[in-house]
Formats: C-alpha cells, sequence, structure tokens
C-alpha cells in the first residue's frame, strides 16, 4: 500500500496493527469493548530533527513494527484508512524479528 503524505522533520505516521477478534477461550470481542492496540507499522517518515544546523535522521523507517504509547499521537484518515502521526521520541520501542514472532503467537 502507497501512502501519498510525507511527515515534515522527525515525524512518523503509523498504521495501528489489528488485534485478534477473539479472546483465548473463544469469546468474540467487540470492537467497543476493545482498546486500540498499541503496536503498528511505520508507514511513512520525515527527514529528520535539525540541531545545530545538521539534519539528524531518525532510527525507523517505513517498514519496522513499533510499539507505542496508549494515548501518543494523532489520528488522522487518510483514504478512509486511519493513521497515527506522532514526533519520533513518542516510540516506545522497535520489535525485531523475534519479537514479531512472538506477538503473533497470542
Amino acid at each position: 500500500m502507497t501512502v501519498h503524505v510525507t511527515p515534515l522533520h522527525d515525524r512518523v505516521l503509523v498504521r495501528r496493527l489489528q488485534e485478534k477478534e477473539t479472546a483465548k477461550g473463544g469469546i468474540i470481542i467487540p470492537d467497543t469493548a476493545k482498546e486500540k492496540p498499541q503496536e503498528g507499522e511505520v508507514m511513512a517518515v520525515g527527514a529528520g530533527k535539525i540541531e545545530k544546523g545538521r539534519r539528524i535522521p531518525l532510527d525507523v523507517k517505513v517498514g519496522d513494527r513499533i510499539l507505542f504509547g496508549k494515548y501518543t499521537g494523532n489520528d488522522i484518515k487518510i483514504d478512509d484508512q486511519e493513521y497515527l502521526i506522532f514526533r519520533e521520541e513518542e516510540i516506545l520501542a522497535k520489535l525485531s524479528g523475534a519479537a514479531k514472532a512472538a506477538s503473533g503467537k497470542k
């Protein structure tokens, strides 16, 4: 999927990853009772913050899976898709390959 939005400076555009529809016991959880996931995929990144006249590149890149705070960022809607946009400093962690596999086994 191509997103035609380029965040400015040290901001990132993130798509939340969907959580499972059912609990371990097989109970289907309605959308109104679910909490929004705090895991997402980076869809676009800015060029980086400028400090003392030098541009500092971001530590994340498009395609990275990340963890972020519950109340982080601003929700935006582009072409009927919901995204979050926030500063790189609000990212809590970047998930590596091993963490991605472990989180998929829930």
